[in-house]
């Protein structure tokens, strides 16, 4: 995955980000906030109506003394309150199921984006790092959109009602109201941009600390029999004080506009009550009118220091959403061309013609590489570590795409086929075997779903598993743990063999499958594997002698090309670099690497 030239995540734009959160994510939900709308004007209006209330009651009832007015006024009150109690739930309950409903559809747009993304891209993120994003980041945007939208909404509708309001009792004395408010400007806007760098760091350090937890949790064997304990605890404390302490400084930034709105809002109150007082106490001015006036501008001092912080408040979580859009905007580069074909396959022969490969750059990986997998011909790659041979394996399923040259399958260059089509004709089996937090006849069926009960039996007897699946208690609807922990690595590997084998693929690309298993296992995966490779393609990376002595073809891989070919008794008397490799890697059961 690449990022999109037009789009800069150094320091994307607030108008950009907003822009995109609510024209990409919230116009599936316009009549729910337009009923969210309609209750934040009754909020407004209520709110108003409440300090209007005051001029009669004061006017009225304490200097009039017309008992009169006492009831009319007071059921007056508990109207306009149910009103506004009743509309304030509907707009909280409104815009809480469109901020819920957006970060839905964004995780689900990101989950569906990163599963299309390149192999390339998940060997140079941190898994912690997706996870951090995916969870974290996505949801503090929740916070963004029903706060923002809230803010703007209700608050904003709330001041120009009480600013109408106040314009209507008394255009000067409201004007003194406000001429306050141009001084608050200028330190929020600085307050916004300092919150939005310190949450950006919030976020960074966040990730990390998922990274590091990750790698913790995952390799709890590892540091309990290094006795690392203490080395991993102070690593993670030391992170975990890093967020404290960013979390703190971004208290304190974002804390920092409170003195000033707080001392400039006694200013405006306090400018008001010297003007007021004297026009009352002259009689330029009633009583009820003042005290409507003073209950309006308190009324709105909440959302005006609201609407003041939002800047700060919408910095810190937009850091967020510049991190998923970061993400959502990487665009593939294994993908599927305009006039791709569906795989037909009915040979099977892979014939690399030419390849060159590099993952950067700096290091060429394969050179011009030639060679031929016969169709239904076990072939087996031989080489030491770095030599190329799991690259091979990489680009026939296009995990990765050649730099240059061609691979082709039965004639066709596998960059001119549709992708789901090519892999779903390959069946990959790897040494380090992936299972599901799930259960066995899931993880299993994940080879071919909705695969019937039999299908699955008859795969896992062909790979050596069913009898050991039946002595469980749950059989076949036992879990098998993160990672499939409750099983051993035997065990393991026969579910990840009676997947392929329930995949029925043409082509097999085999990491040695069988060198976790104990010899009678082993031997009985063998004979399975035996009769599904047969008229089948097969691709082996070779980590026991007894795989290389039955290949139809060995070809010895050494920096990114073949540098001999043949089959075993062959090379052995024919190849001095073949026997050495076999002497070096072959003379235990296992390689020591790939």
């Amino acid at each position: 995955m690449t990022k999109k030239k037009q789009v800069s995540f150094r320091d994307p734009t607030t108008r950009f980000l907003v822009k995109r959160l609510l024209t990409d994510y919230t116009r599936p939900y316009i009549g729910r906030i337009c009923l969210g709308l309609i209750s934040m004007i009754i909020v407004a209006a209520t709110s108003v109506s409440s300090a209007k209330l005051i001029e009669p009651i004061i006017n009225d009832i304490f200097v009039a003394k017309d008992a009169t007015m006492i009831w009319p006024l007071t059921v007056g009150i508990c109207v306009v309150f149910l009103l506004k109690g009743l509309s304030t739930y509907a707009e909280s309950v409104t815009m809480a199921y469109v901020g819920q409903r957006i970060i839905a559809d964004l995780q689900a747009d990101l989950f569906n984006h990163l599963l299309e993304g390149d192999l390339a891209f998940y060997h140079a993120t941190p898994s912690g790092e997706i996870v951090s994003r995916f969870m974290n980041d996505v949801t503090k945007l929740h916070t963004a959109v029903t706060g923002t939208l809230t803010n703007i909404g209700k608050d904003g509708l709330m001041l120009i009602g009480f600013i109408g309001f106040m314009f209507y009792q008394d255009w000067f004395m409201a004007s003194i109201s406000f001429f306050v408010v141009p001084v608050a400007i200028l330190p929020v806007v600085k307050i916004g941009k300092k919150m939005r760098k310190a949450s950006a760091n919030i976020q960074k350090e966040t990730a990390t600390l998922t990274i590091l937890l990750t790698q913790a949790f995952q390799g709890i064997r590892l540091i309990k029999s290094y006795c690392m304990e203490k080395y991993e605890r102070h690593k993670i404390h030391e992170t975990i004080e890093e967020i404290c302490r960013k979390n703190l400084k971004a208290v304190r930034v974002r804390a920092a506009s409170h003195p000033i709105m707080e001392f400039l809002g006694g200013l405006a109150i306090a400018l008001v009550i010297i003007y007021g007082g004297h026009a009352v106490v002259r009689g330029q001015q009633n009583p009820g009118t003042f005290f409507s006036f003073i209950t309006a501008l308190l009324m709105m001092y909440e959302p005006l220091k609201r609407l003041a912080n939002l800047n700060a408040n919408l910095q810190d979580q937009l850091a967020s959403a510049s991190r998923v859009f970061e993400f959502l905007d990487l665009k593939a580069q294994v993908v599927d061309l305009p006039q791709a074909k569906m795989a037909k396959i009915t040979k099977g022969e892979i014939r690399f013609d030419n390849v060159n490969f590099s993952y950067n750059k700096e290091s060429q990986i394969l050179n011009l590489l030639t060679f031929e997998i016969p169709a239904g011909k076990t072939v087996a790659l031989v080489g030491t570590s770095g030599a190329g041979k799991s690259t091979i394996m990489n680009l026939i399923p296009r995990f990765y795409d050649v730099t240059e040259g061609e691979i082709t399958i039965d004639g066709v260059d596998v960059r001119h086929l549709n992708l789901t089509s090519l892999r779903q004709n390959i069946a990959l089996v790897s040494q380090d075997v992936i299972l599901f937090d799930d259960t066995i006849r899931r993880n299993i069926e994940f080879g071919y779903p909705g695969a019937s009960e039999n299908a699955i039996i008859e795969a896992a007897k062909a790979a050596a598993a069913h009898e050991f699946i039946i002595e469980l208690p749950q059989g076949y609807d036992t879990p098998v743990g993160e990672h499939g922990v409750r099983l051993s690595g035997g065990q393991r590997q026969r579910l990840s063999i009676a997947r392929a084998i329930l995949k029925n693929a043409p082509i097999l690309l085999l990491d040695e499958p069988t060198s976790a298993l104990d010899a009678e296992s082993e031997r009985k995966v063998k004979l399975a594997l035996k009769t599904l490779m047969t008229k089948r393609t097969t691709l082996i990376i070779a980590h026991r002698l007894a795989t290389i002595v039955s290949a139809d073809i060995i070809y010895v891989i050494e920096n990114g090309q073949v540098i001999a070919s043949g089959k075993h008794h062959e090379l052995i008397t024919n190849n001095s670099r073949y026997a050495q490799l076999c002497k070096a890697q072959f003379a235990e059961p296992h390689i020591r690497e790939k």
